[in-house]
């Protein structure tokens, strides 16, 4: 009874329509006319948290659109019925499989049909939007002769994050309406615009409280909102010349992030822009079969798996944590960012640290980040208060849950584990940190090591999506699927793993890290050795990685690797203990092995020599070879779990899909052999693992 109440309460707390009304009803929409003669077409897409255009839902627009053009309406009003947003984008699990150009052409050619034929409805079309409003939902708003955004709605095209651009008439409706430089950023950059900038770009025409979308949609439909459509922009670039000119220098911009031979999506974007942009016809049809091409090339299909792989994680992630206030001890780097990133997202969070000058300075990085990242002053102000400096540490009696961040070493960890049990309160979770150290040695003198669970974040910890949810082999069920929950209540990704050395993810980086190391040490210079791995399509060479890491993390990791692990690993060089000793620990100690500028940045030296071939091979096989080793020793569950936490958590080349997808692509057969011919040119560290036997396909 008290959820039907709900959901009639909430229908009032949004127009859709009039209530009193014989609605036609389809799956997934419903239309009806109100006293006025204006038409609700409301979304609605059934057994679906969030709206999306699948095929289904286009089919029944088409339906639904000539039930308008008979009817004749006055207006005709597009609104969702979901409360979290307007349309989330395409539904990609329509395109699951489907690698036939020709036939994504043919789909995508009906489904364009549609969405011109609501553009030439002869009465207004009004997209009432609230929420996120994404990709297709985007394009079709954009179809309509007026967008009205209800205070909040958020706007962006993130199809370049799935190795695509725009495909539903975006790259042509969006330039027309706005400042096409403008326009070319978002969709260059899959950025979203908020609702005041969505405003100033003339993107939305009126924006609005929830209470006044009745009293906006008549004013729209009488005609008295003044439409916004484009800018002198608009004119000058309709001629060539200026085009060509400014499409240059939007290739320099994306050249610095991407490159066209790992992501072609932004470069072919630009390609239409340039030799089509005064002509909607042709940029349609341009748009079609480019977006065709692109979606059935391998970067698009490998980025729609880790979209899969991601959408995976989250639902391990998913259940009731019953954790509203955590406690991290240890207000260094990785703590103080945990802290504040719990506190953004909605937990009550107190910090402790023996040395108040640290939560001092945890506090200062939180506020940073609370000014960048959240979006109004209220939420701001709301995060500051949920974060909590505790000089005396009381915090730990009443939290949920414990995290320790202290230096990674056992006795320090032990002994925080020792004080924190005896406050902690029954039914409290205590978790760990530690990027190496297997719990089975933490937990010895716990009383209850139930409650022990491991939760290792990776830096930095407000971009880095996963955390390895450690278990071991005396670890409460109850703890673990909380855990994993604490994951999803803070928007990160649960990567269950088993207590081992370095876990997982440190596991499969140490020998990556330790390659280059050596390549130093044989003179290699570190700008070249961090440009075989970026050639190969890293966000970041191994060098650059391991100062962002920490040099004193690296160096503790891989003692205890070479301490505990019965495989052969690379010496460690002398002179990373002296940089260590030295105090040169990297980007948080502004020099490791590179100096950092005041904005964090390494200072490199711009001519260095081109990496040798076989260079990355080097780097990345020793890499995929642990992968494969920790798959057969069931670190890990499954292949495409590995893939997922190996790339969200250290951003492995994501095109490429995840390492072992792309051994996989490269050719099973084709990576043993050349581990082979590496392992005896340079020593039994390269010895294929017997685990490749055995691999199946990835994905």
């Amino acid at each position: 009874m008290m959820g039907f109440v709900r959901n009639v309460l909430a229908d009032r707390e949004m127009t859709l329509g009039p209530r009193a009304a014989d609605w036609k009803r389809l799956t997934h929409w419903r239309l009806a006319t109100d006293a006025e003669g204006v038409a609700w077409l409301v979304l609605d897409r059934a057994l679906e948290s969030a709206n999306t255009l699948s095929e289904e839902v286009m089919l029944e627009l088409a339906e639904m659109l000539g039930e308008i053009e008979r009817a004749g309406p006055k207006g005709v009003v597009i609104r969702s019925a979901k409360r979290g947003g307007f349309i989330a984008g395409a539904d990609i699990r329509d395109f699951r499989g489907v690698t036939a150009a020709s036939e994504i052409v043919e789909r995508m050619t009906r489904a364009h049909g549609i969405v011109d034929r609501l553009a030439a409805l002869p009465m207004p079309a009004i997209a009432v939007i609230h929420g996120h409003c994404l990709g297709g939902g985007l394009e079709l708003a954009l179809a309509c002769r007026y967008r009205i955004a209800v205070d909040g709605a958020s706007f962006g095209f993130p199809e370049v994050m799935l190795g695509l651009h725009p495909g539903l008439g975006g790259t042509f409706r969006l330039p027309a309406q706005i400042d096409p430089v403008e326009a070319m950023t978002m969709m260059l950059t899959g950025k979203t615009a908020y609702t005041k900038k969505a405003r100033s770009l003339g993107l939305v025409d009126a924006v609005v409280e929830e209470r006044h979308v009745e009293n906006a949609v008549r004013a729209a439909v009488a005609g008295s909102i003044k439409r916004e459509r484009g800018n002198w922009k608009t004119s000058v670039l309709g001629l060539g010349p200026a085009r060509q000119l400014a499409a240059k220098r939007m290739r320099a911009a994306t050249e610095e992030k991407a490159r066209p031979e790992h992501y072609p999506a932004p470069f072919r974007l630009i390609d239409i822009w340039e030799e089509h942009g005064d002509d909607a016809e042709a940029m349609q049809k341009a748009e079609i079969r480019s977006f065709a091409e692109l979606l059935a090339g391998p970067t698009a299909q490998n980025l729609i798996r880790l979209f899969f792989l991601r959408e995976k994680l989250k639902g391990l992630g998913k259940g009731e944590a019953g954790i509203s206030h955590v406690h991290v001890i240890g207000a260094g780097t990785m703590g103080g960012d945990i802290a504040a990133w719990c506190a953004s997202r909605g937990l009550r969070v107190t910090l402790a640290d023996l040395d108040p000058q640290a939560i001092g300075r945890a506090v200062g990085r939180a506020g940073k980040f609370f000014d960048k990242k959240l979006h109004s002053s209220l939420d701001r102000r709301d995060a500051f208060d949920r974060l909590i400096p505790d000089f005396d540490g009381s915090g730990v009696a009443a939290a949920d849950l414990v995290i320790e961040t202290v230096a990674e070493r056992e006795d320090v960890k032990k002994k925080v584990f020792a004080a924190a049990e005896k406050q902690m309160r029954p039914g409290a979770i205590l978790a760990t940190n530690t990027s190496s150290i297997p719990l089975e040695t933490l937990r010895a003198g716990l009383k209850d090591p139930t409650r022990l669970v491991g939760l290792h974040f990776f830096n930095p910890v407000t971009r880095m999506e996963l955390v390895e949810v450690v278990s071991h082999d005396k670890a409460g069920e109850e703890t673990l699927a909380r855990a994993r929950a604490f994951c999803g209540a803070i928007d990160r990704l649960p990567a269950p793993v088993a207590s081992a050395p370095g876990f997982l993810v440190n596991r499969v980086l140490a020998p990556y890290l330790a390659e280059a190391f050596l390549m130093v040490d044989e003179g290699v210079a570190k700008e070249t050795v961090d440009k075989a791995a970026e050639d190969f399509g890293m966000p970041m060479g191994p060098i650059e990685l391991a100062d962002r890491v920490g040099l004193d993390i690296c160096l503790e990791v891989a003692r205890m690797l070479g301490e505990r692990l019965d495989e052969p690993m690379p010496d460690i060089p002398q002179w990373l203990v002296e940089k260590v000793d030295k105090g040169e620990t990297g980007r948080k100690a502004g020099r490791g092995f590179y100096d950092y500028d005041g904005d964090g940045e390494p200072k490199k030296a711009k001519e260095a020599p081109s990496p040798a071939e076989g260079m990355a091979d080097r780097l990345i096989l020793p890499l995929l070879n642990t992968c494969v080793r920790c798959l057969r020793e069931k670190i890990v569950a499954d292949a495409d779990t590995l893939d997922g936490a190996v790339v969200f958590a250290t951003g492995f080349a994501p095109f490429r899909g995840g390492p072992l997808r792309y051994a996989h692509d490269r050719g099973k057969k084709e990576v043993v052999d050349r581990l082979a011919a590496l392992e005896k040119e340079h020593g039994p560290r390269f010895k294929p693992d017997k685990g490749w036997d055995k691999l199946g396909e990835a994905g």
